[in-house]
């Protein structure tokens, strides 16, 4: 997977297809998928469900930015920004509330 980068469009678009080619980077690996899941208390049959979220894309985003090595990792293989991907997390996660 390295060197794919994520199709370009609005700024929604762009942060949906960037968590979702996230998530299939948390998918590769088992331990990290499972710590995934038992952290957000999905089941694994609703992932899909789940991806049409943006609630649960920003998720996604976020528990790669907990984890620096993850996150690194990502955005190294598919030559993204970290804060391209901090960017995405902002726009799917909407503003924030005063």
């Amino acid at each position: 997977m390295k060197g794919t980068s994520v199709v370009y469009g609005n700024d929604t678009e762009f942060a949906e297809a960037l968590a979702i080619q996230a998530l299939g980077h948390l998918a590769q690996d088992k331990e990290v998928l499972e710590r995934f899941l038992s952290i957000t208390g999905l089941a694994p049959d609703k992932i899909r469900e789940a991806a049409a979220s943006p609630g649960f894309l920003a998720g996604v985003l976020d528990y790669m930015m907990q984890n620096e090595a993850l996150l690194l990792t990502f955005s190294e293989n598919n030559n993204i920004k970290a804060e391209t991907i901090i960017d995405a997390h902002r726009q799917l996660s909407g503003p924030i509330p005063q």
